[in-house]
């Protein structure tokens, strides 16, 4: 069955790699990314499937609203918010513009795409969001010596993290799907744009990440992280999370 699939960030990197395998899969594509270039490339390298071509930008009102309402209007039963920019720096040191980019195109897109398409899976009673966010998502504890500090970044996509988790819980048995895609460093464009070398860091490929996402929602996972073995450290974390959010009473804590 030729099922449809949205992509943001398509022409390259995880999203490239997911509208390859959506494509390889006999499904048709909605491929969202800002290179015409590439988009067009995209579509002549899978000419037995449909793969319709958005030109947008996710870091700006009319670009979002403009895939929001393809996201509408189109039997979507794949949404893959993937579309990305870095910009590591400290908050004092990110201009405010590339501040407002980043929260448009992590925060902002993958709520508004969400919502666009969610409307038709409940009607088609049946569908999956994925959220692409990463590993950053859990490093807010982490100390300025051991990663450099990118509160913005890290800030977006602990929003997905906790957006995605949440919607997957008020989807409980509809059967609409939603999955955040927590990949740790990997092998793309993405880190080279920001002016980041990591050729020598050991990098997972994209194609990988993408095996991953599919066979977490075989299992279930409402949270995949491709490159953590250990799948009871992610059930930690989330159990602790449940906990201090248990622990909370109407009574001044005494440490105050």
């Amino acid at each position: 069955m030729t099922r449809l699939a949205l992509v943001t960030g398509a022409t390259s990197g995880i999203g490239r790699a997911f509208a390859d395998r959506f494509a390889a899969q006999g499904h048709d594509v909605v491929a969202v990314g800002r290179d015409a270039e590439r988009l067009d490339a995209l579509v002549a390298d899978h000419p037995a499937v449909r793969i319709r071509p958005v030109v947008a930008d996710l870091s700006t009102a009319h670009g979002i609203e403009s895939v929001a309402a393809v996201a509408a209007a189109e039997p979507v039963d794949i949404l893959v918010n993937n579309a990305g920019v870095a910009h590591y720096m400290p908050l004092a040191e990110l201009p405010a513009d590339k501040a407002a980019e980043l929260v448009h195109v992590k925060v902002l897109a993958p709520t508004l795409l969400a919502r666009a398409v969610l409307g038709g899976m409940l009607e088609r009673d049946g569908g999956v969001i994925i959220n692409v966010a990463g590993m950053i998502a859990f490093s807010g504890p982490a100390p300025s010596s051991v990663m450099p500090r990118r509160a913005v970044y890290a800030g977006a996509l602990a929003d997905l993290l906790a957006f995605s988790q949440t919607l997957s819980a008020e989807l409980e048995g509809t059967g609409v799907r939603v999955q955040a895609l927590l990949p740790g460093v990997v092998a793309t464009e993405f880190h080279t744009r920001q002016g980041l070398d990591l050729s020598s860091v050991p990098r997972m490929a994209a194609q990988d990440v993408v095996t991953a996402s599919l066979h977490g929602l075989e299992l279930g996972e409402v949270v995949t992280a491709p490159g953590v073995e250990d799948a009871g450290l992610l059930d930690a974390v989330f159990a602790a999370d449940l906990a201090a959010f248990g622990g909370q009473s109407p009574q001044l804590a005494s440490r105050y």
